[in-house]
């Protein structure tokens, strides 16, 4: 199989040692944007072809055990070769999964949001659930997380929280995880032991960090401070230094206060509501029928895009692909790789 050629990496490659010598030019970091795209595509790069370099070893190791069995007439190697070749399979479907994000904005990094809905307190302990999912599933693909904003449930949980996840195609993925999620367990919260469901929303957007061409007037907004409510020293607990920005003509909340000052804060997140405005926009343009957030459902019954059933089965169903996990406690574990792979070959296949 000749995989230099089908993975371009002959380019790939040439195109690395172009981007590096360009960053040995003297005054190659006095224009901080050209830097940064440098500096980004390298890293993209870099990364592809790491993940030829895995997957071609993991195929020479499949070819090398055949032989070996051939030569050897040795059919004890063949559950080796079964387990080598599954291995395989699973690498190549994961560098398959990466050239189906091809959208404009989904190598960037992402900014996630999950709002407790129906279900009271236990809604808020499910935000939180959700909350540690993608953390444990940005841990496991190596990426940073940033908690940029929190807001606490009355007894447990969340009832907002706001998660910055950096990584190569961190948006790409997680775009997958736009909408209802619901939950049906015994609740802990309920002292006769009965069933319950809850539901909370995930809204994910890229993180767009240069200033998109967005005019906002002064009128069609509405900025507040509040203290902030997370641990970071005392400043965090004495100054009203977080921000809310409450969008009137399309009604986005942004928040923000992760930052050290108020002016950062600000800043954030007017990044993150021209961002929000600049996709919906674009989305309007292309003539297409949601806008970056989707469709506005309300946060309830019959509206979800997956649930997780702890009770009286185990089994977390996605509605759009019907794609089944009988392993809810690996999924709370930053398992939703399946869910995720499965979303990205319907809409490809859509497209």
């Amino acid at each position: 199989m000749k995989w230099g050629i089908h993975f371009d990496s002959a380019n790939k490659t040439a195109r690395i040692n172009e981007l590096e010598e360009m960053m040995e030019s003297p005054d190659f970091w006095d224009d901080n944007d050209t830097s940064r795209k440098v500096l980004q595509e390298i890293k993209s790069l870099k990364g592809a072809m790491e993940r030829y370099n895995v997957l071609k070893q993991a195929y020479d190791d499949v070819e090398t055990l055949i032989e070996m069995g051939y030569e050897e007439n040795d059919a004890e190697l063949i559950p080796e070769i079964e387990e080598t070749l599954k291995e395989f399979v699973e690498k190549y479907e994961d560098y398959r999964i990466t050239t189906l994000l091809s959208g404009e904005y989904d190598k960037n990094d992402a900014i996630l949001t999950l709002h407790a809905g129906a279900g009271g307190t236990e809604s808020c302990d499910w935000a939180s659930m959700l909350c540690r999912m993608y953390q444990k599933w940005a841990d496991k693909k190596g990426f940073e997380v940033i908690m940029l904003d929190f807001l606490d449930g009355e007894e447990a949980g969340y009832k907002s929280v706001t998660l910055q996840i950096n990584g190569e195609n961190a948006y790409g993925y997680l775009k997958s995880e736009h909408g209802v999620h619901r939950l049906v367990r015994i609740s802990p919260f309920n002292a006769a032991g009965k069933r319950q469901t809850s539901f909370v929303s995930c809204d994910v957007m890229p993180n767009i960090e240069t200033d998109v061409d967005i005019e906002i007037a002064d009128d069609d907004i509405r900025i507040d401070t509040y203290r902030s409510s997370g641990a970071g020293g005392q400043h965090i607990n004495k100054t009203s230094s977080a921000i809310r920005i409450t969008h009137f003509p399309s009604g986005i909340v942004v928040q923000c206060q992760n930052e050290r000052s108020q002016h950062m804060n600000k800043d954030k997140a007017m990044k993150m509501l021209k961002a929000k405005l600049f996709l919906i926009k674009q989305q309007e343009q292309m003539e297409k029928a949601t806008g970056i957030r989707g469709e506005v459902k309300e946060i309830g019954w019959g509206n979800q895009i997956r649930s997780y059933v702890m009770q009286p089965y185990t089994m977390v169903k996605d509605h759009r692909t019907n794609e089944e996990v009988g392993n809810v406690q690996s999924v709370m574990d930053g398992k939703i790789d399946p869910f995720m792979n499965a979303y990205l070959n319907f809409i490809g296949k859509k497209q």
